[in-house]
């Protein structure tokens, strides 16, 4: 008689959840019996929640339970309350308890006030007061507006993004008189990227004549003025910020004073047994849906060598990519830390060119909408790049 798969409970269905079950689909097939626990019935392409309001994307949902039936596993409704990692259970918000062979925690993070007083733009649910903000800047009422980076906000882009969207809105609707201003910490615009693709935005930035404000940290916004950690204020009729990111407590899970839980190369929790976690919910300082797919790459190869399957387990080691919009073409940004590497290019640098970039993840999700993903080669003369709802021209290599 054949010994029963290996039981993976995976708390959470995000980017990490998904990602982490599609490459255990791959790595180890037949060897583990993948369950999803999530409270949510649809996974949401967040990246894109900033292109809503203006009009030129729209974020995609997807029906979780086929999605997680696609990737060759089970999903149970439910929210993690706490574990107990000696006896292997895990104990959900309804009372129900769960047993499970090895654990995987891709629970994410999130996301609270940043600057007081600022419209803390979180996602999706966030749209319709940055819509309502440009109502007020078209009609007359707003006449300068600050985008600002606050100190624990580990994703800089969709800041950028906004400043940029926001500016070619203006000029499409023929708004002259509104200054968009972008206040950051960094010193450099994306300095995560490295310096080409740093160049590349400082030059963008003061082509669509964004101002720039570096190495100034944002407290506070009241009175018209963004006040700054130094004392300094810049003025502003209105201020828009992201958010801070904080993991949710669960009973018996070693997590710091923001709620991140410490891992290993591997994704293996410091301290527990069969106890890996992946994404925002853990102390890697960049909280971005491509590293968190890249961490549970880690964690699923880890769980697969475990299994004996005929894999070695892979470290994490972060590539960062991160695709910009800006009202025009969209901008592909790649740096590798370990190689000290940057590349910017309105070109793509990977393919399918997905916001959030997984392994697995990405190609499955273009499956699901019936996109391509091999490259376009010649003889065509132009691709037309589709990112899961963003139509942007481009050419074919």
């Amino acid at each position: 008689m054949s010994a029963s798969p290996h039981r993976v409970l995976v708390a959470g269905a995000g980017v990490a959840g998904l990602e982490t079950a599609l490459a255990l689909r791959e790595l180890a097939p037949g060897r583990a019996a993948v369950e999803l626990v999530a409270p949510e019935s649809d996974f949401v392409h967040r990246p894109l929640a900033v292109a809503e309001p203006f009009r030129v994307g729209e974020v995609r949902r997807f029906p979780l339970d086929r999605l997680v039936a696609a990737a060759g596993a089970r999903l149970r409704r439910g929210t993690l309350a706490d574990l107990d990692w000696e006896r292997k259970t895990v104990r959900l918000a309804d009372g129900e308890t769960l047993d499970y062979d090895t654990l995987v925690l891709a629970l994410g993070a999130e996301p609270v006030e940043a600057i007081p007083g600022a419209l803390t733009f979180r996602g999706p649910a966030d749209g319709a007061a940055v819509s309502e903000l440009l109502g007020r800047a078209t009609g007359g009422e707003l006449k300068r507006i600050v985008f600002a980076l606050p100190t624990g906000a580990t994703w800089p882009l969709p800041l950028y993004e906004l400043a940029f969207l926001t500016s070619t809105y203006l000029t499409e609707h023929m708004t002259r008189g509104v200054d968009v201003v972008v206040v950051t910490p960094e010193e450099r615009p994306l300095a995560e990227f490295g310096q080409a693709a740093s160049d590349a935005i400082e030059r963008l930035l003061e082509l669509r004549g964004i101002h720039l404000e570096t190495a100034a940290v944002p407290r506070l916004w009241r009175e018209g003025a963004l006040e700054l950690a130094d004392g300094r204020h810049v003025a502003a009729d209105a201020v828009v910020s992201l958010p801070r990111l904080r993991g949710r407590p669960i009973g018996g899970l070693p997590q710091d004073e923001n709620g991140f839980v410490p891992t290993d190369e591997f994704g293996w929790v410091l301290g527990l047994t069969d106890v890996y976690a992946a994404g925002d919910l853990t102390q890697v300082p960049i909280k971005q849906g491509g590293i968190a797919a890249q961490q549970a790459d880690a964690v699923a190869s880890a769980i697969a060598a475990d299994l004996g399957a005929h894999t070695r387990p892979t470290e994490f080691r972060p590539v960062l990519r991160g695709l910009l919009l800006t009202g025009g073409p969209a901008h592909f940004l790649r740096a590798d830390p370990a190689r000290h590497s940057s590349f910017e290019s309105t070109q793509p640098l990977w393919w399918p060119p997905g916001k959030i970039v997984g392994r697995h993840l990405t190609p499955f999700l273009a499956e699901q909408l019936g996109l391509r993903t091999d490259y376009p080669e010649p003889p065509h003369e132009t691709a037309v790049l589709i990112e899961l709802g963003v139509e942007t021209p481009v050419r074919s290599r």
